[in-house]
């Protein structure tokens, strides 16, 4: 069924519901930023929020749990291609400018309403057309790819540089190691 949008997942021969709604997939999103946590702790955080029954899950089957939970969260798609690592998005930084493009594309506002399908925010997500936020993704874009901006885009890229470059998150360690350096410097 291509025109679905699943509320659960099959893993080893067995339907386990998910959290399916967006906000679900964001708190996942978010996790798998989480500088602190270490990639076994990101694995089972993706697996514990997105599976309603991930108790029920055998441990002999949490490889394939997790690749059915990125495979849902990247739309469906089971992508064995290298991808290129460069992150253009970073939806909790983004949100002040992700939403309300969104919600245009959606006739309406979809933080009110946490029972909307990740597929479907996907969907109104790759849709926002022109707007200020394709214009962040485009310069982002752009500047990964070591692409020359326009001159508008130069300009607006140096008036807005701190939405339009991600923040880099450190971890708590990295933060109180430049904290101490701080100090060693400013005493």
């Amino acid at each position: 069924m291509i025109y679905g949008l699943p509320t659960c997942l099959e893993v080893n021969g067995t339907d386990y519901p998910i959290r399916y709604e967006y906000t679900a997939v964001l708190d996942i999103i978010e996790s798998l930023n989480d500088p602190d946590l270490e990639d076994k702790e990101k694995a089972l955080c993706v697996m514990y929020i997105l599976y309603e029954t991930f108790e029920d899950i055998p441990k002999e089957d949490y490889q394939e749990a997790f690749e059915k939970a990125l495979a849902f969260i990247d739309n469906g798609v089971k992508d064995t291609k290298k991808k290129n690592n460069v992150r253009l998005v970073d939806f909790e930084q983004d949100a002040s400018l992700m939403f309300p493009a969104i919600n245009r594309v959606a006739g309406r506002e979809i933080r009110n309403d946490e029972d909307i399908h990740w597929w479907t925010f996907l969907g109104w997500f790759m849709e926002i057309g022109e707007c200020a936020y394709s214009q962040v993704l485009n310069i982002r874009s752009k500047r990964s790819k070591g692409k020359k901006l326009e001159k508008w885009e130069e300009e607006y890229y140096r008036e807005n540089k701190k939405i339009v470059d991600i923040q880099v998150k450190l971890s708590q360690e990295e933060q109180d190691e430049l904290e101490e350096l701080k100090k060693l410097l400013d005493g």
